[in-house]
């Protein structure tokens, strides 16, 4: 097996369960923060860093499969 497949087979796998365990904690978050309007601003930091931090992952593990697939398939 190559060493970019591994790479990022073992990226996505390891950031999809790194994000699968915190999707609890940040439902529960946004379950209080929606029953309580008036929450303060440091309460949604969390959430907003989730979301980004799973943007990114997902924007990088689309890129490491085009390129394994573009080093490849020549």
């Amino acid at each position: 097996m190559n060493l970019l497949l591994c790479i990022t087979v073992g990226f996505i796998i390891i950031g999809f369960v790194i994000l699968v365990s915190m999707k609890k904690s940040m439902e529960s978050k946004l379950t209080f923060i929606k029953r309580n309007i008036e929450t303060e601003k440091s309460l949604t930091t969390p959430i907003v860093w989730w979301i980004v931090g799973t943007t990114v992952w997902g924007i990088v593990s689309i890129l490491l499969i085009v390129w394994w697939f573009s080093l490849h398939m020549k």
